[in-house]
């Protein structure tokens, strides 16, 4: 079970170090390749999140019909193939391009891995499972901008995408030779549109997938819109130069400590109960430090962002670790597809709302707070009546 799952968090991990790892590069990158304006560079994020959003579409279907293992197969050589457009670019419409490839790659391990553990595990047991993966992948965000930074001093930003290839290729490796084939092959529905679209449906008309996949996708998006302009915040606004890797990882460890406990908590008070009072906690400390934000005129103490930060972080830990969960619990028969249904719906939704919350980044954290704020009232509102 401890190699299960820290495969499988490392394999879901591309496109957290493919976000964080970057962030510190951010100026660099806005140089070299002559981006214009200064929210302009939060592209590099946005464009690798179209890809995943779109690829999780295919893959998981894909996956249903050929297998788990060759499906993951063909993302990681998508991922590679971006890594290289990306390292290689000489102006940021390259850029751009090589990161898309990048998200396209990376939601074939992040899909299929989730349908990969649905294969094995269900309800609260696969939320268990789920809590210890993000337990570990959560460590990748600590540490990640504080690499990509050691990177970006010695050799350059450029080196970045050489440490994803070589990440990659050794969890495929990693993957190849340890982890059977959770799929039998007289399991797999044929590749056609009928059978495809039929799944589709199954997914899309079970309230409670529905309703939770929004859920996620709300949630996702305010963390999307916090990545977007985190480096603003931590660097530019409250002057934290080198420091900012330190402060980001604060914030990351919080959601890595309440993915662990959701673990151990899940098995004894349930996903459902977990997940919304979570949802309502985050509502609530959004309110508050909207309410301290405009006190302070959109710039609050650091040491009051940072507390509420790692409150309202502990809880997005507890979330990431029930929401997929629940949404996937009725639809083991069909994992492949929920999962991209799932992921790909909850993947556009965070890109929409997190390119909104970020472009809105005007020097003061009132975007951030309001969108925090929004995204967390109306999930409260959309489980009224859901909880078991």
């Amino acid at each position: 079970m401890g190699e299960f799952v820290a495969l499988m968090a490392f394999s879901m991990s591309l496109v957290a170090l493919s976000i964080d790892v970057m962030l510190p590069a951010f100026p660099e990158m806005t140089r070299d390749l002559r981006v214009g304006g200064e929210n302009e560079i939060q592209l590099v994020l946005s464009f690798l999140f179209v890809g995943l959003a779109l690829g999780q579409l295919f893959y998981g279907p894909l996956s249903d019909s050929i297998g788990r293992k060759p499906a993951i197969y063909l993302g990681f050589a998508l991922f590679i193939f971006g890594s290289l457009m990306s390292m290689a670019a000489t102006s940021f419409s390259l850029m751009l391009a090589g990161r898309f490839l990048q998200g396209l790659g990376a939601a074939g391990p992040r899909t299929v891995s989730v349908a990969l553990i649905r294969d094995r595990f269900e309800g609260s047991e696969m939320a268990r499972v789920m809590s210890f993966i993000l337990t570990v992948f959560v460590l990748v965000p600590i540490f990640a901008p504080a690499l990509g930074q050691a990177i970006v001093w010695f050799a350059g930003w450029r080196v970045i995408f050489g440490v994803l290839i070589l990440l990659a290729v050794l969890t495929l490796l990693w993957l190849g030779l340890r982890q059977p084939e959770t799929l039998p092959a007289e399991q797999r529905k044929t590749f056609t549109l009928r059978n495809v679209a039929a799944a589709f449906r199954i997914v899309i008309t079970t309230r409670l997938t529905v309703v939770y996949t929004l859920v996620a996708g709300c949630v996702t998006g305010a963390f999307l819109g916090y990545l977007n302009s985190s480096q603003q915040i931590f660097q530019v606004q409250y002057e934290l130069g080198l420091w900012f890797p330190l402060f980001f990882a604060m914030l990351a460890m919080a959601v890595g400590v309440a993915a662990l406990l959701n673990g151990k908590m899940v098995l004894r008070f349930g996903m459902h109960a977990l997940a919304n009072r979570a949802l309502l906690l985050l509502a609530v400390l959004s309110w508050l430090l909207l309410a301290a934000t405009t006190f302070f005129g959109g710039h609050p103490p650091l040491w009051l962002f940072m507390l509420a930060g790692l409150a309202m972080f502990f809880c997005i830990g507890v979330l990431f670790g029930n929401l997929n969960a629940i949404a996937m619990e009725p639809l083991g028969h069909v994992a492949g597809t929920a999962a991209a249904v799932i992921g790909s719906t909850t993947t556009f939704m965070a890109v929409l709302l997190g390119f909104l919350i970020g472009r809105a980044y005007d020097g003061s954290l009132l975007p951030l707070v309001s969108g925090f704020v929004v995204l967390s009232t109306i999930s409260v509102l959309m489980t009224v009546g859901q909880g078991k």
